[in-house]
């Protein structure tokens, strides 16, 4: 019997999920059906209901839901709970929902694995101190970088943020406007500016000579943060896309046991 998963959002017609799990799908031999369902704005627990009650297994929930969805499972991972959101949900035997984050590890992974950059002893700015940000520091700081610094407009919600991990390693938060104290090796962009075609307001002298940019977007063109990166000479300026693949295909391995190759995938979605 075929197995049902989806992904939920509002919006969810962009979605690439469903191209992504099909491909997974059919790399591994496992019988899956993933779909999207566009989530109801004031009924997302209503949707989730529905679906499990239908015999759904699994969930990838996305923008603007993974707060809801942390809210709503029965059961956390170590992930989610220090992401303070869910981007995946698992329907266990007894019908209760356990929920995992894998953005951060989709992250690290694309870096690492695709890309060669290690993150050990490593000064990397993060920009942006809401859910994608939060997402991804526990990964991050596990890889041992010499420090994280979370910049954000608002420097209190930086420094928060921030508190909130000390006990895992050397990350501190700061205004937009003090980002600079020295160079980086690695900048990473968790903010939303790139969806108008902005780039957040960081200094030109922020990158090392031969450091890399990573927005965590994606787009078929180059996004406004790619283009900044590759003006500030980055070795490496880099979009969300790998990202994308990598934390689907964690999610993939919590509902199926089975851990897909990406890189044929990440070849064939990029234009």
């Amino acid at each position: 019997m075929t197995d049902k998963y989806a992904v939920i959002g509002n919006p969810i017609e962009h979605s690439k999920s469903p191209q992504i799990h099909a491909a997974f799908a059919e790399q591994t031999g496992e019988d899956i059906e993933y779909g999207r369902i566009l989530g109801d704005m004031e009924d997302f627990y209503g949707d989730v209901r529905d679906f499990v009650g239908a015999g759904g297994k699994g969930l990838n929930v996305t923008v603007p839901f993974k707060e809801r969805a942390w809210q709503l499972v029965n059961e956390r991972s170590e992930l989610a709970r220090h992401a303070g959101a869910v981007n995946t949900i698992i329907v266990l035997e007894n019908g209760r929902l356990r929920g995992d984050n894998t953005d951060g590890i989709g992250l690290v992974r694309d870096l690492e694995q695709n890309h060669g950059f290690g993150l050990e002893g490593k000064r990397i700015l993060l920009i942006g101190a809401g859910g994608a940000s939060r997402g991804i520091l526990l990964p991050l700081l596990e890889k041992h970088p010499q420090e994280v610094v979370i910049a954000n407009r608002t420097e209190s919600k930086a420094v928060d943020l921030a508190q909130l991990f000390t006990e895992q390693g050397q990350v501190r938060g700061v205004g937009l406007e003090h980002e600079h104290d020295e160079p980086f090796d690695l900048v990473i962009n968790g903010t939303s500016a790139g969806l108008s075609g902005k780039v957040p307001e960081i200094s030109a002298g922020c990158l090392k000579p031969g450091g890399w940019t990573y927005d965590m977007m994606y787009s078929n063109e180059p996004t406004a943060f790619v283009r900044w990166g590759l003006e500030q000479g980055a070795a490496k300026a880099l979009d969300g896309l790998g990202m994308l693949v990598e934390q689907a295909a964690e999610s993939f391995f919590l509902w199926r046991g089975v851990r897909p190759e990406t890189a044929p995938v990440i070849r064939h979605l990029r234009p």
